[in-house]
């Protein structure tokens, strides 16, 4: 008998490796300004906090004004849409974790700091037969994670209590999320932040392969 009856999933760095298309948008944004460009390793230390964050992080410190930001934003916003599953692809084993809850009868869902556009085509694209209890991403009047609104929205749609969640990120704010909202967390090792930090930041459960996740239900 399971304990668990909602698995709600990070989107970047847990279920799908994004690092490519938002380091290929990001750095197309820089080159329309003539600015310097980065790594995918750096990349995976500026996402996590939604585009705003990331397109800040981007730009050299002294033209990280408002506007600056915002003006990027756009330019990555649209490029990154168009060309959102060039080289995105799903992590080793997470088609076959999703078919196995969905075997299970377990709900899912997606809480995302991705912009909500962003959220939701790539979940139409990589899981289009997959049915999750809500896919949620960034929008207006909504606090990013690691403020628990997002959790606590999927668990006010599904009813499903706290004590039979199993929260699935990859970075520190996913930790620090699901704790502020009250449920089990796993940190997963494959995405785009190290172990010690999962660690640091209050990883209950950690696992290094997609499949451990079903030991944890």
């Amino acid at each position: 008998m399971t304990n668990t009856e909602l698995v709600i999933f990070d989107l970047d760095g847990t279920l799908l490796d994004t690092i490519g298309d938002l380091a290929v948008a990001c750095n197309a944004s820089l080159a329309l300004r003539g600015l310097p460009q980065h790594s995918y390793e750096e990349y995976q230390t500026f996402v996590g906090n939604g585009v705003m964050r990331l397109v800040e992080r981007a730009l050299p410190e002294p033209l990280r004004s408002p506007e600056n930001v915002a003006l990027m934003r756009a330019d990555f916003v649209q490029y990154y849409t168009a060309h959102i599953d060039t080289y995105t692809k799903p992590y080793e084993g997470i088609p076959e974790l999703v078919a196995e809850l969905v075997r299970r009868g377990i709900r899912m869902a997606v809480a995302s700091n991705k912009f909500q556009v962003g959220t939701e085509k790539l979940i139409r694209s990589f899981f289009p037969d997959v049915r999750f209890e809500a896919v949620l991403g960034q929008r207006p009047d909504v606090p990013l994670k690691p403020d628990p609104a997002i959790v606590e929205e999927i668990l006010a749609t599904t009813g499903v209590a706290k004590e039979r969640v199993l929260y699935v990120g990859d970075t520190g704010i996913d930790m620090q999320t699901a704790k502020a909202a009250g449920v089990r967390s796993v940190g997963v090792t494959w995405g785009f932040r190290s172990r010690e930090e999962l660690v640091e930041n209050g990883a209950i459960h950690l696992a290094d392969r997609a499949e451990e996740i079903l030991t944890l239900l």
